[in-house]
């Protein structure tokens, strides 16, 4: 049975949630955040990394979002969310979702983890990070907005992992600062995933 390990309120929301909607037989094991749980040797044991999620499988251990979407799509997920078949259509679904692991994630971390950076003493380059971290979102949704996202999902007609991650990643928007009412494609998706009754189980069990 794969067995997923979260801290609510992390990127490890798309993975719960792709798990959830492939209705494959999982364990989810929340991490207290607030004990750095994530942080200590039984965990690290698991993912030296230090970070969420894992997804321990029947051949090893998984971590990365993107790797960990893929994975749950072409072993679980086939029914609900397939992987495209066509090596093209494959690599813009990765490119999507690299872009928010590489880009649009790390653009977010500055705002409180400016210490992955710069040393935790230089206050001057940690407020600087912070300052700019709205500004960052902001171009990076408008850019998944004007030219990125097709519509009605992420790629088109079909829902994808590429859809989950989206959706977790916009729920820092606010905490981001940004507005979600200059983002209606966005918004509309938001509202579209929250329909779905796989994923309102598991917001609501993160937001627990």
């Amino acid at each position: 049975m794969l067995k997923l390990y979260y801290n609510a309120g992390s990127i490890a929301l798309a993975s719960h949630i792709a798990l959830e909607e492939s209705g494959t037989e999982y364990e989810a094991i929340k991490l207290n955040y607030a004990m750095l749980e994530h942080t200590l040797p039984d965990y690290l044991a698991i993912n030296p990394k230090g970070r969420v999620p894992s997804l321990i499988t029947d051949r090893g251990i998984l971590t990365e979002t993107p790797a960990i979407l893929l994975y749950i799509a072409q072993t679980c997920g086939m029914a609900i969310f397939p992987p495209p078949e066509d090596p093209y259509d494959l690599a813009q679904l990765q490119s999507f979702n690299s872009y928010l692991c590489s880009t649009v994630h790390v653009n977010h971390a500055h705002r409180m983890r400016g210490k992955r950076w710069v040393d935790e003493q230089d206050t001057a380059a940690i407020g600087a990070m912070q300052k700019k971290v709205k500004s960052n979102m902001e171009d990076c949704f408008h850019l998944i907005e004007d030219e990125m996202f097709e519509g009605p999902w992420v790629m088109g007609e079909n829902y994808s992992i590429a859809d989950i991650y989206l959706f977790a990643i916009t729920q820092w928007m606010e905490s981001d600062s940004l507005d979600v009412a200059d983002f209606p494609k966005l918004l509309a998706h938001r509202k579209a995933m929250l329909a779905r009754p796989a994923v309102a189980r598991v917001v609501a069990e993160h937001a627990a």
